[in-house]
């Protein structure tokens, strides 16, 4: 079979999304399919500049809501006229990954099957591109439900967003978790010391890693808040964060504020490559997602991650999470925004490395026996077949 996976969003980016269409494209091709990718960032570089974000910026500004409409529309009238091109005429489907990929790919005369990694409108809300209750609000909205009906099939990444699109649209969904590429994410912890040499990161320190987005909904503040107990209790404890994004000054400030500034890295941007690396030399993983305007974490790619790699994990209760971690048997969920909580789970973990590390070990045989990348494709392909025979 010929797939071509397509996204408004830039590819290869920083984030969960390029992630899981580079994974998806391994397991696919190990089953013997043909996967092309198609991105924004395939589009000219400067009509990505001047008519997609550049007028989105400025309309923003004067109308919170209205830039957002403008690029989202923009992006997926670039996307069809770039599946216009004759070497796309022998692709037998397109799997979208976003509702406006979904548009651009059936208006242009595809087979679209939708996979579905959050809720558009939502999101908007959450980062302040869209004023909640706004006329720009349910124009997204809509955009969401007729990528929903156009599409032969929809696949959700956990129970919820199926849950979610059954109600609002009548729509049911395939859901598929997420995953991950269980050959490169695994136990490497005997190259610790390797790896923070490499990283000029020290031996002597007990690192907690968040491998998170710099944003609201990742709940990464709450890490640096939860944190002041646990440096007087273990003084060498280190947070290092991975991600960038704009609550990257408030982090900042707020661990001035706390004294704990010199016990924080926040690293920028990490290459995805490098992050199986950086899992390898963490003592425990940190995945503190909150509820923000109505988001909540999907099937954490970030969690998966972690427990593939043999690294005890921390996760917050919400979405996603509280379907891939069991509590006290292959990690700790705490309540979101639990302060208190979130610091007592880092300080028990501390305090008990052999319970982190049979945490560790149920972790990954949990990832190599539900969540492989080659599963994941045996259920993508069965989807993908299914949406065929609707000719």
């Amino acid at each position: 079979m010929k797939i071509l996976l397509l996204s408004i969003y830039d590819y290869p980016h920083v984030g969960g999304l390029s992630t899981h269409i580079t994974t998806l494209k391994s397991g696919l091709e190990s089953r013997g399919h043909e996967v092309s990718i198609l991105s924004f960032s395939d589009v000219p570089k400067w009509k990505r500049d001047l008519i997609a974000r550049g007028p989105s910026m400025m309309l923003n500004k004067m109308k919170l809501g209205a830039g957002y409409v403008w690029t989202l529309k923009r992006r997926a009238d670039f996307m069809k006229e770039l599946l216009k091109d004759s070497k796309f005429k022998d692709i037998d489907l397109v799997n979208a990954q976003d509702v406006m990929s979904a548009k651009a790919a059936t208006e242009a005369g595809f087979a679209v099957v939708t996979t579905v990694h959050g809720y558009m409108t939502f999101e908007g809300i959450s980062k302040g591109s869209v004023a909640e209750n706004s006329v720009y609000a349910d124009q997204i909205k809509q955009f969401e439900h007729n990528g929903y009906k156009m599409s032969r099939e929809v696949i959700t990444v956990d129970t919820r967003i199926k849950d979610y699109i059954k109600t609002e649209t009548g729509v049911t969904g395939n859901m598929i978790k997420n995953f991950i590429d269980v050959e490169d994410f695994k136990p490497e912890t005997e190259r610790r010391a390797e790896f923070r040499k490499q990283f000029n990161l020290s031996m002597a320190d007990k690192i907690f890693f968040i491998p998170r987005r710099l944003t609201k909904k990742n709940g990464v503040i709450y890490p640096i808040l939860s944190f002041p107990p646990v440096v007087e209790r273990f003084p060498q404890a280190r947070l290092v964060f991975a991600g960038t994004g704009e609550m990257m000054e408030d982090m900042k400030k707020k661990a001035r504020e706390l004294g704990v500034e010199d016990r924080v890295t926040m690293l920028g941007a990490v290459d995805h490559k490098d992050m199986i690396r950086y899992y390898a030399l963490s003592d425990i993983v940190l995945v503190p997602s909150i509820y923000s305007a109505g988001v909540e974490e999907a099937t954490s790619i970030s969690a998966l991650e972690a427990m593939g790699s043999g690294v005890p994990l921390i996760a917050c209760a919400v979405g996603g999470l509280k379907e891939i971690v069991e509590h006290g048997e292959d990690g700790l969920l705490v309540e979101e925004k639990n302060v208190e909580e979130l610091s007592d789970a880092m300080i028990r973990l501390l305090a008990n490395p052999e319970e982190g590390a049979r945490l560790a070990k149920a972790g990954r045989t949990k990832i190599t026996e539900e969540y492989s990348h080659f599963a994941a494709a045996e259920k993508y392909e069965s989807i993908y077949m299914k949406a065929l025979a609707q000719r």
